[in-house]
């Protein structure tokens, strides 16, 4: 079946509308801004890796293309293209598509495990059999988010009608989403025992405790799990090991704690190493670089761009 024309005209209309309004919004507030857990970007050329922990979210590319690694696995997404990411995960990526004419131009925005639950409750009709426990995942922007969207972004000019206008925005976001192919990955996160929102409440709770000791039984105990189905389960769902996630998540935290002004002989102590060796060795091998060396070339870095 033949998508109208006029239809696509429409959809290219409004696409095109909230990626001027993402430009011009950036341009404005920078990458934070009043709207919790959304981030704006703008790249004028390609990057070299970037390490994040990426929260459950989903981002949506509106110019140029990036790719996200998780373990073994990459997540390609070009202009019209969004990642979704159920449970937070440690994440390698580079803007892959961007020049000072056209630049990389992307937004991501959180969303609400609860918000999720709750709409499954009160519309079960919506759940789908299929499942997708994958944290991280690739499709089309769905074209009924794209109103919300740009109604939500339009809020940056209405501080005044934030407070009550913004959670109702949301849930239509959610509700969207929900309905859309991203569907079945979206209502994982929202049902209590499934195995992606149990795993997802395990890695959020060691994103916080990254300096504390995981025992693996500890972590299957929070997950209702037993040892061997939780390891089979977190590594299915987070492509890492939860000794790696814990390792990545202390690593990344080390290289932000270093950027300020901490010193580099107490910072392995503050994420949790109790070997100065051990964390120079991982630190080296994730980052290619030990940490006082890193550390100079980051604020090398961070000069250069400032000017």
């Amino acid at each position: 079946m033949n998508t109208p024309v006029n239809s696509l005209n429409n959809h290219s209309v409004r696409f095109e509308r909230l990626r001027d309004l993402v430009y011009r919004q950036w341009q404005q507030h920078g990458h934070e801004n009043a709207i919790d857990g959304l981030r704006l970007t703008c790249a004028p050329e390609p990057s070299g890796v970037i390490r994040a922990v990426y929260q459950t979210s989903f981002c949506v590319v509106l110019q140029g293309s990036k790719v996200s690694s998780l373990g073994d696995a990459e997540f390609r997404y070009r202009s019209g293209q969004c990642l979704f990411a159920s449970v937070n995960v440690p994440v390698n990526a580079r803007i892959m598509e961007a020049s000072p004419e056209a630049p990389y131009l992307a937004f991501s925005l959180e969303v609400d495990p609860a918000m999720v639950s709750e709409l499954l409750l009160q519309h079960p009709e919506v759940l789908s059999d299929r499942r997708d426990n994958t944290a991280l995942s690739v499709s089309d922007v769905p074209e009924t988010v794209l109103d919300p969207i740009i109604r939500l972004l339009a809020l940056l000019d209405q501080p005044e009608d934030t407070a009550v206008l913004e959670p109702l925005i949301r849930r239509e976001i959610c509700w969207r989403l929900l309905r859309s192919p991203m569907g079945p990955a979206l209502q994982q996160i929202g049902l209590k025992d499934s195995e992606t929102a149990r795993i997802g409440r395990v890695a959020a709770w060691m994103r916080s405790h990254y300096q504390e000791a995981i025992k693996v039984g500890d972590l299957a105990t929070m997950a209702s799990m037993s040892s061997a189905s939780f390891y089979r389960h977190f590594k299915a769902i987070t492509q890492l090991t939860p000794v790696q996630f814990q390792k990545q998540i202390r690593l990344q935290e080390a290289r932000r704690l270093l950027l300020s002004e901490h010193e580099v002989a107490s910072v392995g102590y503050q994420v949790g190493y109790e070997s100065p060796s051990q964390f120079s060795r991982d630190y080296r091998k994730l980052f290619g670089a030990p940490p006082g060396k890193d550390r100079a070339v980051m604020r090398s870095s961070v000069a250069i761009e400032s000017h």
